[in-house]
């Protein structure tokens, strides 16, 4: 972590103060907005520096939310925020993230959609459909590939991401989260209930709780290796695979497919993307 130089690098994050004028120093803020949770993280040049999860929620004003990430921001030894990129799945917090980065933060956002250089092509009929996340997964993936590559990205839904070796965004395939599949389960059956997320022992439970985390966990595992098998077969290619999202780390491990986890992979695709039309 780079310590401030000066009391105004530390109270000042949103760069009105004097150490905004500090050549090199200022950061970009990237911010990843799901429909569970949002992710902040402040990059400088490459390196991510700070991060942050907070529980996405429409209900909040601009306000509270604005009070919230300038505490966060800080909180922190930072130099000042030279640009904002944001990538968000739910449209009714576009209006809330404007005023929030103009407010409170002093930077216009920029929105990752239509107009918006990527430096990637996007091959699907309405590429105005692609989530801005997974554009942003996309690029970050292939940044460090360079060949065909399949982002594996585990949040509120499982996405399956396709590039070409050519850096084309070429198609995706869409399933339910693991997360969305245990709430319809205790939801739908009467006599199952919830139960923690964790790898069990063995693939046949004798309880309960372990055989529905068998069929959680090693269900979604042979998903993934699974529809992996099919998008190399049917383009007759072999991949690399790259996984985040919440639920990587704990079924990652356990898959013949993926190779490498990134939490952080879509903030690392907003760098890029920010840098792209900075």
């Amino acid at each position: 972590m780079t310590e401030p130089s000066s009391r105004a690098a530390r109270s000042d994050p949103t760069g009105s103060g004097p150490a905004a004028n500090a050549p090199g120093a200022a950061l970009l803020l990237a911010i990843d907005v799901s429909n569970t949770q949002t992710v902040l993280g402040l990059y400088e040049g490459p390196v991510l520096r700070h991060h942050w999860r907070l529980q996405t929620d429409a209900g909040r004003t601009a306000d509270e939310y604005g009070i919230l990430v300038r505490n966060l921001l800080a909180g922190v030894s930072t130099p000042p925020i030279r640009g904002i990129a944001v990538a968000s799945s739910v449209p009714s917090m576009t209006q809330l993230l404007e005023t929030l980065c103009r407010s409170y933060i002093g930077r216009a956002p920029l929105f990752v959609g239509p107009g918006v250089r990527t430096g990637m092509p996007i091959l699907v009929d309405k590429p105005q459909e692609v989530g801005a996340d997974r554009i942003a997964n996309a690029i970050a993936a292939y940044g460090r590939t360079r060949s065909t590559t399949i982002v594996v990205d585990f949040s509120t839904a499982t996405t399956f991401d396709y590039i070409s070796d050519k850096g084309e965004y070429v198609g995706s395939a869409i399933a339910p989260g693991m997360g969305i599949a245990s709430d319809a389960l205790f939801e739908r059956a009467a006599k199952l209930y919830r139960v923690e997320l964790v790898k069990p022992k063995h693939v046949i439970g004798r309880n309960t709780v372990h055989a529905i985390q068998s069929g959680l966990i090693y269900g979604y595992v042979s998903l993934v290796d699974g529809l992996v098998a099919r998008i190399q077969k049917e383009n007759r290619v072999e991949a690399r695979v790259i996984a985040t999202g919440g639920f990587a780390p704990l079924l990652a491990p356990e898959s013949e497919s993926i190779e490498q986890v990134d939490e952080f992979l879509t903030l690392d695709g907003l760098r890029l993307i920010y840098e792209r039309n900075e």
